[in-house]
C-alpha cells in the first residue's frame, strides 16, 4: 500500500477487507455511542484521546477509522495521515451507513 489510498472507503469494501483479516477497525466515537452500537472486532479510542494514545496504534497497520456518520473519522484519518499513518482510511457514512448497507443487526441511533 502507498500514499495513493483514498481518504475514504465504502462500508461494503470494509466488510470484504474485514472478512480477510487485513484491517484494524478504529472506533473514534464516545463510550456511550459504542455501548449503543459497535462493529467487532474493533479498537476503541475516542477522537479526543487519539493524540495521547497514538503510540498504541501501529503505523504499519491498515487502519479503517469509523464514527457515527463519517465526519469525526475523516478528521482523525487526516490527522493520522499527517502523522505518517499512510494506510489510514475513513469509513464513508460511518456506522450509520454500515447499519443500513452491510449489517442491519447493528442498531441505528
Amino acid at each position: 500500500m502507498t500514499n495513493s489510498l483514498d481518504y475514504e472507503i465504502q462500508p461494503d469494501a470494509v466488510k470484504e477487507l474485514q472478512s480477510s483479516g487485513q484491517i484494524v477497525l478504529l472506533d473514534v466515537r464516545e463510550p456511550w455511542e459504542r455501548e449503543t452500537a459497535r462493529i467487532e472486532p474493533s479498537v476503541h479510542i475516542p477522537m479526543g484521546d487519539i493524540p495521547a494514545r497514538v503510540q498504541t496504534i501501529d503505523p504499519d497497520d491498515y487502519i479503517i477509522v469509523y464514527c457515527h456518520h463519517g465526519v469525526r473519522s475523516m478528521n482523525v484519518t487526516a490527522w493520522l495521515r499527517q502523522q505518517g499513518f499512510d494506510k489510514a482510511q475513513s469509513m464513508a457514512g460511518g456506522i450509520d451507513r454500515w447499519s443500513r448497507v452491510v449489517d442491519p443487526k447493528v442498531p441505528l441511533y
